[in-house]
């Protein structure tokens, strides 16, 4: 456990979603920490559970220049009317419902297997967007939120030049 910050509690309390257990809530932080540690690698050890027991958490990418914010969200095998995007103030939600069906006929034998689950990510999102202007585009399983940013967040930045010591 790092010194200073409990990595496992909130507020005195594990953190339950709605609908979900607090082992859930246990493999959710043991991923982050996983995610937070590899950087992008896929090292997401509970992924095939989570899908048997109906979970999915898209990877999502986050970034940022000096006029747009960009959310990237991997949803492979989705149709975009499944997919609910919502910005309040300045947190962006990104929902839905993945449903897949595989049915398999042969000679001897019968096989359909059908699978579902639900997600929703919550992305906090920095102050001066113009929620207004949002866009969502979907396509080849990725769907790529565009935010720009008002004109006062624009030029609230600044570059600082860097003196060299001669």
């Amino acid at each position: 456990m790092m010194a200073g910050k409990d990595m496992t509690r909130q507020e005195g309390r594990l953190p339950v979603r709605r609908g979900e257990g607090p082992l859930f809530s246990l493999w959710s932080q043991i991923d982050r920490l996983f995610d937070d540690f590899a950087h992008g690698f896929s090292m997401r050890p509970f992924r095939a559970l989570e899908e048997k027991l109906g979970v999915f958490a898209p990877s999502i990418d986050v970034s940022e220049d000096e006029k747009t914010v960009f959310v990237k969200a991997e949803l492979p095998g989705m149709d975009e009317k499944d997919i609910d995007v919502s910005i309040t103030r300045d947190v962006l939600t990104i929902s839905g419902e993945k449903k897949e069906e595989q049915e398999e006929k042969k000679k001897n034998y019968y096989r359909m297997e059908r699978s579902f689950g639900s997600f929703r990510r919550v992305v906090a999102l920095p102050e001066g967007i113009d929620s207004e202007k949002a866009q969502a585009e979907f396509g080849k399983g990725v769907l790529t939120v565009t935010i720009p940013k008002t004109k006062e967040a624009q030029a609230a930045g600044k570059k600082i030049p860097i003196k060299a010591e001669k």
